[in-house]
């Protein structure tokens, strides 16, 4: 014989579970009649107070309404989730027959486009890159390049101090000392790529901030030849094939002799035109021998080793090479002027 509750509670949930119209609907009906609070439970709770001839037929009973109860609301489950699944997919279908988007990619700094292809000519030619801080000690920055507190190549660097030992460096050089100082006494040959700060009223040709690559060589018996047999290479491998050279004679503090290096003038090659103001030759950058008095403060010993040290500016290899017209746009982040290098 059917217990009467059991069959009330089979037709309610039955009934509910045809009325559940939503997976939060059918979850509820569950957790209705299957919760440990719940009359269906209390129900199983009274089995051990029924007499031991009826308890097998009421065990038999509870098991089989749970089961239907349990079989319904899976069902049921299922064809609410496949629907719920079908309004999802029928909301964000995609008209694969539309245009696509084309990917609006950006372009990149002519900065960052000659650092990469400078770096990668040194590379080649067995260079090592270092890295150094823009904050600097002054003894890295000046003393240990052989620019002492007194020295009248101060007036033209002396520029944005944190204290009075600590500013923002003046020269990639300061990045030079740090490797002599790491590899005293071991040949070295590195390239230091990276921005430098100097007291300068920004214009057209001009900035407070502006990035160099500078190259330091030391092993023995190197000399001049050395130096102009790289930069040389360097020059053709970054301007063209036809390009020349020619060194001047210069002054720097850390380099003795010291030059400055002239390229032949790409728009009249060599000629004389008013690009070149007609001698044929646009300065490029400048270098030398490094100073004995710079290795000795370093830890070299310059009777047995000797070098060359060589700096670019970044900015003006970019303008020669580009004909960008002011330095300032190199920083201004308009996306007009980096849209030209954009790759096609």
């Amino acid at each position: 014989m059917k217990n009467e509750k059991l069959s009330a509670i089979l037709k309610q949930a039955l009934s509910d579970i045809e009325q559940a119209n939503s997976l939060e609907d059918i979850n509820a009906v569950r957790n209705r009649y299957f919760a440990k609070k719940s009359e269906l439970a209390s129900l199983g709770s009274l089995i051990s107070s029924l007499p031991d001839e009826e308890k097998k037929d009421f065990g038999r009973e509870m098991y089989e309404t749970k089961t239907q109860i349990a079989s319904s609301l899976d069902e049921k489950n299922q064809k609410l989730a496949a629907l719920e699944l079908d309004k999802k997919l029928q909301s964000e279908a995609i008209d694969i027959t539309l245009p696509g988007r084309g990917a609006n990619l950006g372009a990149r700094n002519p900065f960052h486009i000659i650092i990469d292809e400078i770096t990668d000519i040194f590379l080649g030619m067995g260079y090592t890159v270092a890295d150094g801080p823009e904050v600097e000690s002054d003894m890295n920055n000046f003393e240990l390049l052989n620019i002492p507190h007194d020295h009248p190549a101060r007036d033209m660097q002396d520029s944005f101090y944190i204290d009075e030992n600590t500013l923002l460096r003046t020269h990639t050089s300061a990045v030079q000392a740090h490797e002599m100082q790491k590899y005293k006494g071991q040949p070295i040959r590195v390239i230091c790529p990276g921005k430098t700060f100097r007291r300068d009223d920004d214009d057209a040709t001009h900035s407070h901030q502006f990035a160099q690559i500078e190259g330091l060589a030391i092993d023995k018996n190197l000399n001049i030849g050395n130096l102009k047999s790289t930069l040389e290479l360097f020059v053709k491998k970054m301007f063209g094939e036809k390009r020349e050279i020619r060194l001047r004679s210069s002054y720097f503090p850390f380099t003795e002799p010291s030059v400055e290096i002239d390229i032949t003038c790409a728009n009249c090659g060599g000629k004389g035109c008013p690009m070149c103001k007609d001698t044929g030759y646009i300065e490029i950058l400048g270098g030398g021998m490094v100073n004995p008095r710079v290795l000795e403060l370093n830890g070299y010993n310059p009777r047995e080793y000797s070098g060359f040290a060589f700096g670019v500016g970044i900015e003006r290899v970019a303008i020669l090479r580009y004909g960008i017209d002011d330095i300032r746009k190199f920083y201004q982040n308009d996306v007009r002027f980096l849209h030209q290098f954009k790759k096609r």
